[in-house]
């Protein structure tokens, strides 16, 4: 983009002895590491509900274990609901036992100004006391009329792993609803997901509770 291509002349015309040829072979070799990355990714099918022979799936409490078991410095969960997911919890301890740094996303509970009855924070933070848990209060929304609610759900580990699902965290989510998502390993859709959720905590939008 124009930003990135002005702060590479501003390099260019510091470095007095860079040749037009030197940044030719740089940008060539950018270029094909870029193409290398992207070559590198890899997209599955995640699938709860009636199987068919159709497409070769995997299960959405499998993966999200997957994914929790392969953070190593910081794993971030995002979901509407939590509760009754004893497989996941078992996963988030041993995340705990490993120090990796953890931090949860959940819809409010009506008590906070939320749109659910359930309080998933608190019902995690009783199993779990080292996890940073975040609301999106609707102090932060930019809507007044309409309340809004977090309904994304996904599992992001060390910028490298990305799971997008349909699933809350609950039993029912896990091994009974039909429930669709996709795992992204590898190019660059995990980590700007990551540093998006990232984003969301310095800037404030959402808050530690």
């Amino acid at each position: 983009d124009k930003d990135m291509i002005d702060r590479l002349l501003q390099a260019w015309r510091k470095a007095k002895d860079v040749t037009p040829r030197d940044v030719a072979f740089s940008l060539r070799g950018a270029s094909a590491n870029a193409s290398l990355r992207d070559k590198k990714e890899s997209i599955e099918l995640v699938w709860t509900g009636p199987s068919t022979s159709l497409v070769p799936v995997r299960h959405t409490e499998q993966v999200l274990c997957e994914v929790i078991d392969s953070a190593k410095q910081q794993l971030f969960i995002v979901s509407f609901v939590a509760y009754q997911v004893d497989s996941i919890i078992s996963a988030l301890r041993r995340a705990t036992d490993r120090k990796v740094q953890i931090e949860v996303l959940f819809e409010n509970s009506s008590e906070h100004g939320g749109r659910i009855n359930h309080d998933s924070a608190s019902a995690l933070r009783q199993l779990l006391s080292k996890v940073n848990i975040y609301s999106w209060s609707s102090g932060k929304q930019s809507s007044k009329d309409y309340l809004g609610a977090v309904h994304a759900k996904c599992a992001l580990a060390d910028g490298e792993l990305a799971f997008i699902t349909s699933a809350n965290l609950t039993k029912a989510a896990m091994e009974i609803n039909m429930e669709a998502g996709v795992l992204v390993k590898g190019g660059d859709l995990p980590s700007r997901l990551q540093d998006h959720m990232n984003a969301l905590i310095s800037t404030k939008i959402i808050e530690k509770i």
